[in-house]
């Protein structure tokens, strides 16, 4: 028997070592040693409350917008408006976080945010919203999102030392997502008890809280004013090809995981039967399993091949969650999709950091916000637009596909070659080529 299962147990670590799932070296460590460091424990606080009301609102826009028109596609295009920003304006956030530094951008990103939400909040209460009300308060909070991106990026790095940076990185990941798992639930119960008034109202507040947090929680490590230029990130990433395989993959995980938020309430109400009110658990879901994913410890570095293995196994489960002949089933697999969600964003966000450095960083984080969140409205749109005609599942599906080309390329002996004498391991010396 031993003598059998030794050529599966050989193949096992092959691809572990392959696809960077073997330990690299580092202490077992859980992402949440982070918040020893106080300011950052601060930061945490304030931005979780941030997140968590964005959440709240989101998940209110979405339903609010389905029961306005009981149309997938005005859902797809309230969420477009909200994410479009990221692809005009991420390089002048980028510039803006340089010449004014991450905490200040932040500060006015915020109370900006907060104005927004408590307009909404009036239109709601008032009886005035409609779609148009709905996509324009979209667009408005969107410019305040994009212009925070990369401040937060900058901010949660100075806040922290260099050692802890992926796992300031993966609670800044945890935070977003710890509002998408708690928020979702609790704004369907705020809907159904107040109103969606009270919904926007208390995001509102949120943005002040955070506003509060960084005001009285210092700003950490100095940050240098530098008169970055817009296009400077495009010509980091230009100039080092390994920076533009990352983005990529950033952007397969923002439209792979679309669908939850997207096409979550017709999957509710039209597949399973059941009220439209149900896909806020599938967003709770995949943000719970974010929150799982981090409380995990991990001894894996970060690389391009563990990203392309994230990224993998998401595909496998966003495609269980559109086909699952269960509700229930469908939850599971967006708990699957939050773990490697997390994996896959901690890790490029990491890889993307040390391949700009500290002087490029706001620059190519710039370019990272046009990645993950401008990605969003094509994603949006594509199942807006396909949800018509392919049906929901299928739609689902489509969108799932392009997170597996990473780990298709990387298993191609000849692009596999390539990358390895481009990019050998660290540690390893290139051998030289045999005379023939």
């Amino acid at each position: 028997m031993a003598f059998s299962s030794s050529p599966v147990q050989s193949f096992r670590r092959r691809t572990n070592e392959y696809f960077g799932l073997t330990p690299g070296g580092l202490s077992r460590k859980s992402p949440w040693g982070a918040l020893k460091v106080p300011r950052f424990r601060w930061y945490f606080v304030g931005c979780a409350s941030s997140d968590a009301g964005t959440w709240v609102q989101n998940t209110a826009q979405v339903l609010l917008a389905y029961r306005l028109t009981h149309s997938v596609l005005t859902v797809a295009l309230v969420t477009c408006a909200q994410f479009t920003s990221p692809l005009v304006l991420g390089p002048w956030a980028g510039v803006m976080a340089d010449r004014f530094g991450g905490r200040k951008t932040l500060l006015l990103t915020e109370f900006v945010s907060a104005l927004i939400a408590a307009a909404m909040a009036y239109l709601v209460f008032t009886r005035q919203i409609n779609e148009s009300w709905l996509m324009a308060g979209a667009i408005v909070i969107g410019l305040a999102f994009t212009f925070a991106l990369p401040a937060r990026n900058v901010t949660v790095r100075r806040l922290v030392p260099a050692e802890k940076t992926r796992a300031a990185f993966a609670m800044d990941s945890v935070s977003y997502n710890l509002g998408r798992a708690l928020a979702p639930p609790l704004s369907v119960v705020i809907i159904a008890g107040f109103g969606f008034g009270y919904a926007f109202a208390l995001n509102a507040v949120s943005f002040l809280v955070f506003t509060t947090v960084l005001l009285f929680s210092g700003q950490g490590a100095h940050e240098p004013e530098r008169r970055s230029r817009v296009l400077d990130g495009f010509r980091v990433a230009a100039a080092k090809r390994r920076i533009v395989i990352v983005l990529l993959m950033v952007m397969t995980v923002t439209v792979a995981a679309d669908p939850v938020l997207v096409l979550g309430p017709a999957l509710a109400g039209h597949v399973f039967n059941v009220s439209a009110s149900w896909s806020g658990w599938f967003l709770a879901a995949l943000g719970a399993g974010s929150v799982v994913g981090s409380l995990l410890p991990t001894k894996q570095e970060p690389s391009i091949r563990l990203a392309a293995a994230a990224l993998a196994s998401l595909s496998g489960c966003m495609i269980l969650f559109v086909l699952a002949p269960r509700l229930w089933i469908s939850i599971a697999a967006a708990f699957g999709a939050g773990i490697t969600c997390l994996l896959a964003n901690s890790a490029t966000r990491t890889l993307l950091a040390k391949e700009a450095g500290v002087v490029n960083e706001a620059s190519v984080m710039a370019i990272w916000a046009i990645a993950w969140a401008g990605s969003k409205p094509l994603a949006s749109l594509t199942d807006g637009f396909f949800a018509t005609t392919l049906g929901v599942r299928w739609t689902g599906v489509l969108l799932a596909l392009p997170a597996l080309i990473p780990f298709l390329v990387l298993t191609c002996p000849p692009v596999t070659r390539w990358l390895v004498d481009r990019y050998p391991r660290p540690g390893t010396v290139p051998q030289p080529e045999l005379a023939t």
